[in-house]
């Protein structure tokens, strides 16, 4: 397993149940092993495996909920 932590800035939030909600669909994406997602910074820290599931799924998953996402490698 290739384990892969990054953070994606998240625009669109409008409030701590947009959070919530992304962590939620995050969190049933093949791969992904946690999120954390926060209101206040308006970004997610998503750990996946990269054999899994891709930089681009997750950010495909977000964005399907109205959110836009731009990513930054993390670790």
């Amino acid at each position: 397993m290739v384990v892969a932590k990054k953070i994606f800035k998240i625009d669109g939030m409008d409030c701590v149940s947009c959070a919530v909600m992304i962590d939620d669909v995050l969190e049933e994406v093949p791969g992904v092993l946690s999120s954390k997602t926060s209101y206040a910074k308006g970004e997610t820290e998503v750990e996946f495996d990269e054999g899994k599931t891709t930089e681009e799924d997750v950010a495909a998953s977000i964005e399907q909920g109205g959110y836009s996402v731009e990513s930054n490698q993390f670790r």
